[in-house]
């Protein structure tokens, strides 16, 4: 099973420090900053853009792990490029030529990832799944953040990863240390917090933590 990564969502943060509160994340053991962009079609709020990414990678070096809830994905993958992301995930549902999106990104230098909402079968990526880098099971309807997990997608992570034991597995949504080990033991190796890691008392304790509770099912097998 690939190896844990743990992505604060930058959601959660104060925006106004935004770099401070990034590099904060990095000092406190993050491996990836997971960063939400939603253009208020696809999904009913408005985020961050490609600028935002291209000021922020001035001043952090780490992975940044674009989470697009956009309408058409494929316009913005250059500029997303240009701007200095590291993982490109797109919307299954926001595109009807994925492979060909896939490649546009991996072509632009960047990592490519799917994202799954809770109502689309999780099979609906099978067929491309050997040709993406990463699969994002949404455990919230996307748009917000500070939703309640929503436990029944976590069937499609085992799904995901009996089927796929290699491919990076994402879960993103109202995860917590309460229900960490849910997604942990289907499968999921990369974990996307907001709350509960910036909010928390000592995110840095809090984010060792979900590392553990990963690293422990992945050594007793899913």
């Amino acid at each position: 099973m690939p190896v844990a990564k743990i992505a604060p969502s930058v959601l959660s943060s104060d925006f106004a420090q935004l770099a401070t509160e990034c590099n904060r994340m990095v000092k406190d053991g993050a491996d990836w900053l997971h960063m939400d962009v939603m253009d208020g079609h696809f999904v009913p709020n408005l985020t961050i853009g490609a600028p935002i990414i291209k000021a922020l990678r001035k001043h952090v070096t780490a992975f940044l792990d674009c989470h697009l809830m956009v309408d058409n994905p494929e316009k913005w993958v250059d500029d997303f490029a240009k701007a200095g992301a590291s993982m490109y995930t797109f919307h299954i549902e926001a595109t009807d030529q994925p492979l060909e999106l896939i490649d546009k990104i991996h072509k632009a230098g960047m990592k490519a990832g799917v994202a799954v909402k809770p109502n689309t079968p999780i099979d609906k990526v099978y067929d491309i799944a050997d040709k993406m880098d990463m699969c994002l099971v949404m455990t919230v309807e996307p748009g917000f953040g500070g939703q309640k997990f929503m436990a029944n997608c976590v069937p499609k992570v085992k799904a995901l990863r009996e089927r796929f034991p290699n491919l990076d597995i994402e879960v993103d949504g109202g995860l917590s240390l309460e229900n960490i080990d849910q997604a942990a033991e289907a499968g999921a190796n990369v974990i996307v917090a907001g709350t509960s890691i910036f909010n928390a008392e000592d995110p840095k304790d809090t984010i060792t933590k979900f590392r553990e509770k990963v690293n422990a099912f992945q050594l007793h097998g899913v």
